[in-house]
């Protein structure tokens, strides 16, 4: 199943993007002065199915959705905390999992060590993007990354090579109404995450 162009409304909505952040060596993300919203990128079932089986995250919203919304994210990523806070008012109807990536040079690997290992990853996460965003750089990180740990990053961290993604957040989803796989590179207000995600 592969996505299907995205409604006007919703690329009006995504026009609003915040933005994202690239991997190293890649194009720049658009900002939010952009014309025009990142199109998203294609993706299949298999794919989804490939990231729900593959990719180590932590679970926040409503446990009892089934159809997770998956999210690659990095700590160091002003975009994803954007995203982070957008998401908060769809937790009582959408189960998120936030999947740690590290492709930045500094605090990321530790810090996705210490948000994927957090005993309340909501707390933890919501402390961490306020920090980032406040400009103190984010949660004091974890002082040693186990192996397991940093292999689980490692892997997701990989999942974006493998799915062509250049930007973070990245979200993957299906829509709760046509059962659609859908996906965005970059941050969003929350109307337009719902619409995506077809639960406004």
């Amino acid at each position: 199943m592969i996505l299907k162009p995205l409604t006007i409304p919703l690329l009006t909505a995504l026009a609003l993007t915040l933005g994202a952040c690239s991997k190293p060596g890649e194009a720049p993300a658009p900002t939010a002065n952009a014309a025009v919203a990142p199109a998203p990128v294609a993706v299949t079932t298999s794919v989804y199915d490939t990231v729900a089986n593959t990719g180590k995250g932590f679970t926040v919203g409503s446990m009892m959705s089934a159809q997770p919304v998956y999210v690659l994210f990095e700590p160091q990523c002003p975009h994803c905390g954007h995203l982070w806070e957008a998401s908060l008012a769809l937790h009582g109807k959408v189960k998120f999992v936030w999947l740690p990536v590290a492709f930045n040079q500094g605090k990321s690997l530790a810090q996705a060590a210490t948000l994927l290992s957090a005993t309340d990853p909501l707390a933890t996460m919501t402390e961490h993007e306020k920090l980032l965003l406040s400009g103190k750089g984010g949660i004091t990180a974890i002082d040693s990354v186990s192996p397991e740990l940093a292999q689980s990053i490692k892997t997701n961290t990989n999942l974006m090579t493998t799915l062509g993604i250049d930007s973070v957040p990245f979200v993957l989803g299906k829509n709760r109404r046509t059962g659609e796989i859908v996906s965005n590179s970059g941050a969003m207000p929350t109307p337009a995450l719902a619409q995506l995600l077809g639960v406004d």
